[in-house]
């Protein structure tokens, strides 16, 4: 079930255990985010698809500033756009990217995003998936990208 779709909206998807359906319309939905990109300054395009554990799934892209440092990255605006919806519970996010939007290759999140990701996703169960292409994916958990990562159980002990 879709909602206004086209990255425009968040969209609703009716399960929201991991399979091959799911993780195809993450897929789609993170290409689609590259169309929103805005990189004149960098002209690296990146498309994220976010899945949240109440089946929504929410599209970010990055956007570039002429002063560099107010820059976000689509991984990024796509959590601010869920935490700004009331979501905070993930279970899984997309990341395409490349040169003017065409993508040749894995593109993982940078560190800082590996970091807001951490603060909301369990690193053991959030999966990661990277795509080249709809049919060509790697899955990793956050816990591998940002092994030692910084928590917030880190400020209790």
């Amino acid at each position: 079930m879709r909602f206004l779709g086209r990255g425009l909206m968040p969209v609703m998807i009716r399960e929201i255990h991991m399979n091959e359906q799911i993780k195809k319309e993450m897929v789609a939905e993170a290409f689609r985010m590259l169309e929103y990109s805005y990189a004149p300054y960098s002209h690296f395009k990146v498309g994220a698809a976010l899945l949240s554990a109440n089946g929504m799934l929410y599209g970010g892209c990055n956007v570039e500033n002429a002063a560099y440092g107010p820059s976000n990255c689509a991984e990024r605006t796509a959590v601010f756009r869920a935490v700004a919806c009331g979501d905070r519970d993930f279970t899984a996010i997309c990341v395409v990217g490349g040169k003017e939007g065409e993508v040749t290759d894995f593109c993982p999140p940078c560190g800082v995003c590996r970091q807001v990701l951490r603060e909301f996703c369990d690193p053991d169960t959030f999966i990661v998936i990277l795509a080249k292409t709809p049919e060509e994916t790697k899955e990793l958990t956050l816990g591998e990208l940002l092994p030692f990562g910084f928590g917030k159980e880190t400020l209790v002990n």
